[in-house]
């Protein structure tokens, strides 16, 4: 039996042995996760008990408790994701939510869309976790909200925002690969009431650096290079807000973040990545009245990227994202009606010449929110029109039935779809302009249960993807020598994912376990497992404070799964097992200590791409106390 086997069947008898203690548990913080504000799974502030559709929120405590290093290990095993990463910190990394492809997920910074418009996705790596003040995970079919890319969810992340009045910070890390972090900022916001009138601000700046891994191992490539591959990251993050009176306010954010990311390659596809994120984004908000809100939003997300061989240039490619927003909420006494129009223009600067180098896409949505005594409905209803394919419609159906005082069914049905991307259209010798959007249909029931000394949730999906883009030699023309894309393939994706939360005897116990059967569905491949998807996974997290020692472990585990699609390169299960330790020094300071991957495991998420072993890092944090 495989490690992870074993690892993952121990944390289902970690659940079984927590629920068999319930009589014992102490009812601290269900409660307050219950009374969580969320926006994600609406485009409304809703509690978490509230949303209809599966959310995982991750606040900024939890993430300063695991101590991990970067975003894509914080997200590591949450519910319906994997991960694919190319050598350790700072590397690319793929992020599938519930089987989808990797660019099959809206990534939102503070309302903002970011991603590639060449490539598709997001760069995990280079978000800085030390500027995140809480991450919203959005699970299923969200395009009637959102529009392209909300196949499998939508990972919305918000930036540090104040806690009180005058809060300076200050945190320093070091760890092992000769690691280091220096962060600081300060925050703050008016006196008084701020539902009045007043205002916020914060200021936060980051350095990330590590001399980083040999991240690739395969010896037989020519670009193979046995060094370490260092990472470095240097992000700045302004925001602030002012309330003019009950009526009106508005807010303002910006994050920059430079990155630096050296690797294995040749001349051709270069060793050295110098790559930046930005994302400008603004709201003005008018209410008139209880019953009624407008919202009008800008922003703008680029994500910059610029390529070096032995220090000398190679290639750009740049791509820039602008959006505008207008949104009314309307109380209509049964139900919460919410109208908006969307706009967004995606823009490519390359050292490649593109056909088209810009297109724009306008939207109009509607969504219904209503309770009928213990049932509850959201309907949503959207339509895209797309300078590059035209016209798309999306709807989503949720309801769901508290059927007894602590139980609550759910199911849902949605379409999505993801436009194709500038290279799939436009890249020179091989893109398609014929192209038109990958589409799906998604189905899921769920149950959860919301108690004093604890909650859990259970669901159940299924996905069905149709015109997929991939590879089509078809296609073989004096003009496109290697052949171009096609919309020729299809999935067929379907998953169970568990989560029990509790605390027992003063321990706190978040678990999150998924099960996935991802597989092909067109004429080539058909029945084979997607790859780079790990059939089983799941996360273990325990935690309890002694005073002002804190101690905590976590246990996650990913099976088996395949590195491509004809399913000819296994990649093998493995296990990862993370202690911490933080010791408050005072009421405003405290150190931390953490050991990962403890067991030194040695694993791959992609094919021939080394993973950290062992690692360590020692945090001293300043907050001063409210």
């Amino acid at each position: 039996m495989c490690v992870s086997s074993v690892l993952l069947r121990r944390a289902a008898l970690a659940i079984a042995a927590s629920a068999c203690f319930s009589v014992s548990v102490q009812a601290a913080d269900s409660a307050t996760e219950l009374d969580t504000v969320v926006v994600t799974t609406s485009r409304t502030a809703q509690s978490l008990q509230q949303a209809l559709a599966p959310i995982t929120v991750i606040e900024r405590a939890q993430i300063e408790r695991r101590q991990v290093n970067s975003l894509p290990e914080l997200l590591r095993g949450e519910a319906g994701i994997s991960l694919a990463n190319s050598g350790g910190p700072g590397k690319a990394t793929s992020v599938f939510l519930r089987g989808t492809e990797s660019d099959h997920v809206v990534v939102l910074v503070d309302g903002v869309k970011i991603g590639s418009a060449t490539l598709g996705g997001a760069a995990w790596q280079d978000i800085p976790l030390e500027q995140i003040e809480r991450i919203e995970i959005a699970r299923g079919p969200f395009s009637s909200l959102y529009g392209s890319e909300a196949i499998g969810g939508v990972i919305q992340i918000f930036t540090r925002r104040p806690q009180g009045q005058f809060v300076p910070t200050l945190g320093v890390a070091f760890g092992s690969d000769n690691a280091r972090r220096y962060s600081g900022g300060v925050a703050g916001r008016s006196q008084g009431d701020l539902s009045e009138r007043g205002g916020w601000y914060s200021v936060n700046a980051v350095h990330d650096e590590t001399d980083g891994i040999n991240a690739y191992l395969n010896t037989a490539d020519s670009g193979y290079d046995p060094d370490r591959d260092g990472y470095r990251n240097d992000s700045l993050n302004v925001a602030g807000g002012w309330r003019f009176n009950p009526q009106w306010d508005a807010d303002v954010q910006a994050l920059r973040a430079e990155s630096r990311n050296e690797y294995d390659g040749s001349i051709y596809s270069g060793n050295l990545a110098k790559n930046v994120q930005q994302v400008v984004g603004g709201s003005l908000r008018y209410v008139p009245s209880d019953g009624l809100k407008f919202t009008a939003s800008a922003g703008a997300s680029s994500d910059l990227a610029d390529s070096y061989y032995d220090s000398v240039y190679i290639s750009t490619y740049d791509t820039r994202h602008t959006y505008g927003t207008l949104q009314a909420d309307v109380d209509a006494g049964p139900g919460l009606l919410t109208v908006g129009f969307d706009w967004q223009r995606d823009e490519v600067e390359s050292s490649d010449t593109y056909d088209r180098d810009r297109r724009t896409d306008r939207a109009g949505f509607a969504q219904w929110q209503q309770r009928f005594g213990t049932q509850s409905l959201q309907a949503s209803l959207r339509r895209n029109d797309n300078s590059q394919f035209g016209g798309k419609t999306t709807g989503s159906l949720l309801w769901g039935w508290d059927f007894a005082d602590h139980l609550r069914l759910t199911a849902s049905y949605g379409t999505a779809f993801k436009a194709p991307t500038f290279n799939e259209l436009y890249y020179p010798a091989y893109g398609n302009p014929l192209l038109g959007p990958e589409t799906s249909q998604s189905v899921e029931l769920g149950l959860r249960g919301a108690y004093d000394w604890g909650n859990w949730t259970l669901n159940a999906f299924q996905t069905r993807a149709e015109d997929l883009i991939a590879y089509d030699s078809s296609l073989l023309d004096a003009a496109h020598p290697f052949g171009q894309p096609n919309n020729i393939d299809k999935a067929r994706i379907r998953g169970i994912e568990a989560g029990y939360d509790t605390t027992v005897a003063g321990w706190t116990l978040r678990t999150a376990l998924t099960w996935l059967d991802p597989r092909a569905d067109g004429q080539s491949n058909h029945g084979n497992w997607l790859p780079r998807r790990a059939r089983q996974s799941g996360r273990v997290d325990l935690d309890r404070s002694f005073g002002d020692v804190s101690v905590g472990a976590s246990l996650f585990a990913a099976g088996r799964r395949y590195e491509d699609l004809a399913n000819a390169t296994p990649l093998a299960g493995y296990g990862l097992f993370d202690l911490r330790m933080s010791y408050a020094v005072s009421a405003s300071w405290n150190v931390g200590l953490s050991a990962n991957n403890v067991f030194d495991r040695q694993y791959e998420t992609a094919r021939w791409y080394n993973q950290p072993g062992r690692s360590y890092l020692l945090t001293l944090r300043y907050h001063p106390a409210q």
